[in-house]
């Protein structure tokens, strides 16, 4: 474990890791694939697939077929589908309770103003397969877009060296009711999914995490739809005090390092937590507050992805925190919890940006669209005011449309 000190540049570093994160090489490599697919469709996605993934596929086998899926799902155990059905009922029970209510205002004036809020037609779920398969990214992505009512998910996933989709993320597709699945990975899957090609149709919104290309292609096709957030590598913060226990805070720092680029760090009243630790847990870091206002302030500061308190009342302490993407309270709720059975989404924001975004939510699959109704009565009321500030901004035309309903 590296101590880092209050005043030093470590910690600085740490408060503004998510300034450095963007690469100009980088950006320049995925707006090439991203050009590319734009102007070549299939061509440029099943070439960059050949390139990357080492796999040679055509356009009519870019899709999972329904027997691939049935493969899939037939070479898993019976165990492994009854753990599911426990994690996915956690993850509804979640979700249900999420499903928003429009606002609705009226009154006697004549004005009735109301909001509709209606799911995305389409979304489109990267799931990761490169070092590991991300199965529970699957559950965690499709089920809030199923309970906000989207229609239309489809999976994006890289294949393997034999062109086959790993058979657990088939399983829980299959038992989500998911069955647009892709053999495509990388900024070239993001492109299509963002620009549509002659296979792969096109969707509304993007969720779903990645490494540095995919994540760097959602920000360059950000506009041509819609993006869940930029997320970085995994990020925890522990809150300990001298009551903690340690053997519990070792192995939640360590199981956030098996991350790649994994960032874990120990915030903490109590120096000598911080010596016993200090030959531990490489890779992680250490930070030592004169109290726990102070400590609640350093992570606030850090606004990480996910942060564990282990304090005597961690529910008090919590109260205070307002940047930290998931809070998990207590010596028995780690990390792991929230990543696979708790029920909120796992998909978080990262590199700092739990200051301005939150957990993936059914909102995230929904839009708004206003509702205006006025009575000649209302509209009246409101004239001299729409017509002087139209006349301000010279849209003279603006008032004018006003003023021909009261000619």
């Amino acid at each position: 474990m590296k101590i880092l000190s209050k005043d030093g540049q470590g910690i600085q570093q740490l408060f503004n890791r998510g300034a450095h994160f963007r690469r100009r090489n980088i950006e320049q490599k995925v707006g090439k694939i991203i050009e590319d697919v734009r102007l070549n469709g299939d061509e440029a996605v099943l070439r960059y697939t050949k390139q990357f993934d080492r796999v040679k596929l055509t356009p009519k086998n870019l899709r999972v077929g329904e027997c691939e899926i049935s493969a899939g799902f037939q070479s898993i155990t019976s165990d492994f589908i009854e753990d599911l059905k426990i994690v996915i009922n956690n993850v509804s029970h979640f979700y249900k309770r999420q499903v928003q209510k429009p606002c609705r205002v009226k009154d006697e004036e004549g004005i009735l103003l109301k909001e509709n809020i209606v799911p995305l037609e389409s979304v489109g779920i990267y799931i990761p397969a490169g070092t590991a398969p991300l199965v529970s990214s699957v559950y965690m992505t499709v089920i809030p877009a199923k309970m906000a009512g989207v229609k239309r998910i489809v999976i994006m996933t890289p294949p393997d060296s034999n062109g086959h989709i790993n058979p657990h993320i088939l399983a829980v597709a299959n038992l989500l009711k998911v069955n647009e699945i892709y053999k495509v990975g990388g900024a070239q899957a993001i492109a299509a999914l963002a620009l549509g090609t002659k296979t792969i149709p096109r969707v509304d919104k993007i969720i779903g995490p990645g490494n540095m290309y995919v994540t760097e292609a959602k920000r360059q096709v950000f506009g041509y739809v819609d993006i869940d957030m930029l997320a970085g590598p995994s990020e925890l913060a522990i809150i300990a005090t001298r009551y903690s226990n340690i053997n519990f805070i070792i192995a939640d720092l360590e199981s956030q390092i098996e991350h790649l680029g994994g960032m874990a760090v120990l915030v903490t009243t109590h120096k000598q937590l911080l010596k016993q630790l200090r030959e531990k847990v490489p890779g992680s870091y250490g930070i030592c507050a004169k109290n726990i206002d102070e400590a609640i302030d350093i992570v606030n500061r850090i606004a990480p992805e996910h942060l564990e308190i282990m304090t005597n009342n961690p529910g008090s302490v919590a109260k205070k925190i307002i940047h930290a993407g998931a809070i998990f309270l207590g010596e028995y709720s780690p990390t792991a919890l929230g990543d696979y059975a708790a029920g909120p989404s796992h998909v978080l924001p990262t590199m700092g940006s739990a200051r301005f975004f939150s957990g993936l939510g059914g909102s995230d699959f929904t839009k708004k669209s206003h509702i205006i109704s006025y009575s000649k009565r209302a509209l009246e009321k409101v004239r001299g005011p729409i017509e002087k500030i139209a006349m301000l901004e010279g849209l003279k035309k603006h008032a004018e449309a006003v003023k021909a309903r009261f000619i």
